[in-house]
């Protein structure tokens, strides 16, 4: 029997709880961007902001807890160029968690739209009002996001495949699956 060694349980938690909302934010920030100016659309991009922001609170203390506790260990069989790509591609995700909501916060900032979390905590602007830098920072945002899809849809994919294709498995490590606990 193989003894799975698992993220610790705050590690899951927040992983999961980063997935679910990536996957509401980055679909209603396409949907909204598209939208005619009307009271719906403002508060749609209300919502978009409260999960960034809370994306960005989330994905802080994900980072914290990774520097302070070490992940499980990769299979031993795995080639050294995978585990390289598997340290980048997580490295540059954690970045993007980071990156991402504080492009969007930026952005409202410079097009003089405060954020507010959760429509009761006004959270200062970062910057002044630059209707220019409000355009750049919005295709910025808009980047980081196609490219944040790229590497989660290769992340899902190396971990599908490492589960199913090689029989690893790499979904319990992430709390998928199975009870027992190392």
């Amino acid at each position: 029997m193989t003894v799975v060694v698992r993220y610790s349980r705050p590690a899951v938690v927040l992983h999961w709880l980063l997935a679910l909302l990536i996957f509401v934010a980055f679909p209603l920030g396409v949907y909204m961007h598209e939208l005619p100016l009307s009271p719906d659309k403002l508060k749609l991009y209300s919502y978009h902001k409260w999960i960034g922001i809370t994306i960005l609170l989330l994905a802080s203390l994900r980072v914290v807890w990774r520097l302070t506790h070490t992940p499980p260990p990769l299979t031993i069989d795995m080639p050294r160029w995978q585990r390289r790509a598997s340290q980048m591609v997580h490295g540059l995700l954690y970045l993007l968690l980071l990156a991402i909501p504080l492009s969007g916060w930026l952005m409202s900032s410079a097009k003089g739209f405060q954020t507010v979390w959760f429509g009761v905590l006004p959270l200062p602007d970062l910057i002044g009002k630059d209707k220019a830098l409000g355009e750049a920072l919005a295709e910025v945002h808009e980047v980081l996001n196609f490219t944040m899809l790229a590497l989660v849809v290769l992340h899902v994919g190396a971990a599908l495949k490492h589960h199913f294709i090689e029989r690893q498995p790499f979904l319990q490590r992430m709390g998928w699956g199975g009870r027992d606990r190392t």
